[in-house]
């Protein structure tokens, strides 16, 4: 469904997209992640045709970017991190507006409010609406017309706990039904949830690509945190059990000090994503 070859994008002399190359495939669900300035936005800007490349090329479903966008507009979607809505209309005016311009039954309407659960401020106008209401009436409007390709940006910015859980519900069943979701989140816990592979760049350039439990499984560091009683006091040490000489000090606290507790950390894709994004600005 995607595909970048040698993908660059100049702004005078800085490459803010460096030599970029991925392909995504029709329902994958994936996330697309680095620090702040690595080249995200522009990349999508790039996807959605907005940005002519500097050099390489972008294809979606075989058609180039941006020459052939009008071919391909009709099956995209795009949910920015910031809505913008028309405040004076309701929500339910604010998507049957935009049925109209893509030519979608108005029962469409009906759903996606039924879906993102706001049915019942649908006669609301959206100037009254909280920030978490604006941004699933943004994903209703971006659904409407079924695209096949979907981008999102920070999909679960700004919302509570219950809509979390109903927002990446709702992404892994449009990844179920063949819908291609193309998402970029600082939510690493999200990441680690519901994405099929992960990309993470930095300095606009590719440093993986792999599915989240490849990439915990190929950069885990085994720590442990270690609790023990010295003289009445209470010590704690955290030991690397890759490292030859923690292992040996751990292996001490257990048969000489009075050990409490040997807690094992966890290692999460938020660990990777620091390893690897530090190490490219190193």
């Amino acid at each position: 469904m995607i595909r970048l070859e040698q993908l660059t994008i100049r702004f005078g002399q800085f490459n803010a997209v460096d030599g970029l190359s991925l392909a995504v495939e029709a329902g994958e669900l994936f996330g697309f992640l680095g620090p702040n300035g690595a080249g995200k936005t522009t990349t999508i800007r790039a996807l959605t045709g907005a940005l002519k490349p500097s050099a390489g090329s972008v294809s979606i479903n075989g058609h180039a970017l941006p020459w052939q966008l009008d071919t391909v507009k009709p099956i995209m979607g795009y949910v920015p991190d910031t809505e913008n809505h028309f405040d004076d209309f309701t929500g339910r005016e604010n998507l049957q507006l935009y049925a109209r311009l893509y030519g979608v039954d108005s029962a469409s309407v009906e759903d996606w409010l039924a879906r993102l659960q706001l049915s019942e401020a649908g006669d609301l106008k959206v100037r009254n609406y909280s920030k978490g209401m604006k941004k699933k009436l943004l994903i209703a409007r971006e659904l409407l017309h079924s695209p096949r390709l979907v981008f999102f940006d920070e999909p679960t910015a700004n919302l509570d706990a219950h809509s979390i859980q109903l927002v990446r519900s709702l992404l892994r069943e449009l990844a179920a039904s063949g819908t291609t979701v193309f998402l970029t989140t600082h939510d690493m816990d999200e990441v680690e949830q519901i994405c099929d592979r992960v990309a993470i760049i930095a300095k606009g350039r590719l440093l993986e690509c792999d599915t989240p439990t490849a990439f915990i499984t190929r950069h885990a560091e085994r720590y442990c945190d270690v609790q023990y009683d010295r003289d009445g006091k209470s010590m704690r040490e955290t030991l690397h059990l890759d490292v030859p000489e923690d292992k040996a000090r751990l292996s001490r606290i257990v048969t000489e000090e009075h050990c409490v507790r040997v807690h094992s950390r966890e290692f999460r894709f938020e660990d990777v994503f620091r390893k690897l994004t530090g190490q490219a600005y190193t």
